[in-house]
């Protein structure tokens, strides 16, 4: 789709989400979609979507969910399915909107959770493999308590402060996410059921001090999947694998993306 440009913003139902396009388009070469975290945003991915196009030679196109970032706000409270919503309403949209033919979903936190989601549940041939990190499909207690102790930091700290750096309307992105997330009824939230019909190789990325979700996430997909699963724990980092180890990370994700585009014929472009 050569009329993608650079930046800008994309018209998804009553949204406008910003995104970037960085690298060769959908219409030239395999596309990367990295999917953020439930407080992140396109910007919030630092220089990360252009160390990964540079190393994969992949376009590589990152944007804000509704809610986030600089794209349009979202009616709160969000409902507790907003990830199945993401997944299966807004992103099949988006892809088809930015004219994407292959590549991979790369997603963080809800982000990882979304792309879970949208493999299993809408079967898209165009999906060559799915890299997750620091995936949620069931709730834990560490991630509940983490959240509780967010909101304090949000509403007594300088929380607020730093996130309003990244968002248009920050109370807009962080209730619309620590709300749904310490509603009691979330507690049932439970994605598990959508692995087992994933039919694309899996890449599992966990900080090995993530204080949002332990090792029982890895073997959920593990006895889920029927996909091979490749896990990767990267020592000396917490929940942001790829902000806090990033090197560590951005290797383990490219031989992961790089391997997967070069079985399709497709990661011929990666220039070492």
């Amino acid at each position: 789709m050569s009329t993608l440009q650079s930046s800008g913003f994309l018209t998804i139902g009553s949204s406008e989400l910003e995104y970037r396009m960085i690298g060769p388009t959908p219409d030239v070469a395999p596309t990367i979609v990295l999917l953020h975290e439930g407080l992140g945003s396109a910007a919030l991915w630092g220089d990360f979507p252009e160390k990964l196009q540079a190393a994969t030679g992949a376009g590589v196109f990152v944007y804000s969910r509704a809610g986030y970032g600089a794209s349009s706000p979202t009616p709160l409270p969000r409902p507790l399915d907003y990830m199945h919503v993401e997944a299966l309403e807004v992103l099949p949209r988006l892809l088809d909107a930015i004219g994407f033919r292959r590549g991979l979903l790369i997603g963080h936190s809800d982000g990882a959770s979304i792309a879970a989601i949208y493999a299993g549940g809408i079967q898209d041939h165009r999906i060559r493999g799915l890299a997750m990190i620091a995936p949620h499909f069931v709730v834990e207690e560490i991630s509940v308590s983490s959240i509780a102790d967010i909101k304090l930091a949000y509403e007594q700290g300088n929380l607020k402060e730093k996130l309003g750096r990244w968002h248009k309307d920050v109370d807009n992105a962080f209730y619309g996410w620590n709300g749904a997330w310490l509603d009691p009824k979330f507690r049932d939230w439970d994605i598990s059921d959508y692995l087992a019909y994933v039919r694309v190789p899996v890449q599992i990325v966990q900080g090995a001090d993530d204080h949002y979700g332990t090792v029982k996430q890895i073997e959920i997909a593990e006895a889920e999947c029927y996909c091979p699963v490749e896990v990767e724990i990267i020592s000396g980092a917490a929940h942001s694998p790829h902000r806090e180890a990033p090197d560590a990370t951005l290797k383990a994700v490219t031989d992961f993306a790089d391997r997967i585009l070069r079985f399709h014929g497709e990661g011929v472009l990666r220039a070492a």
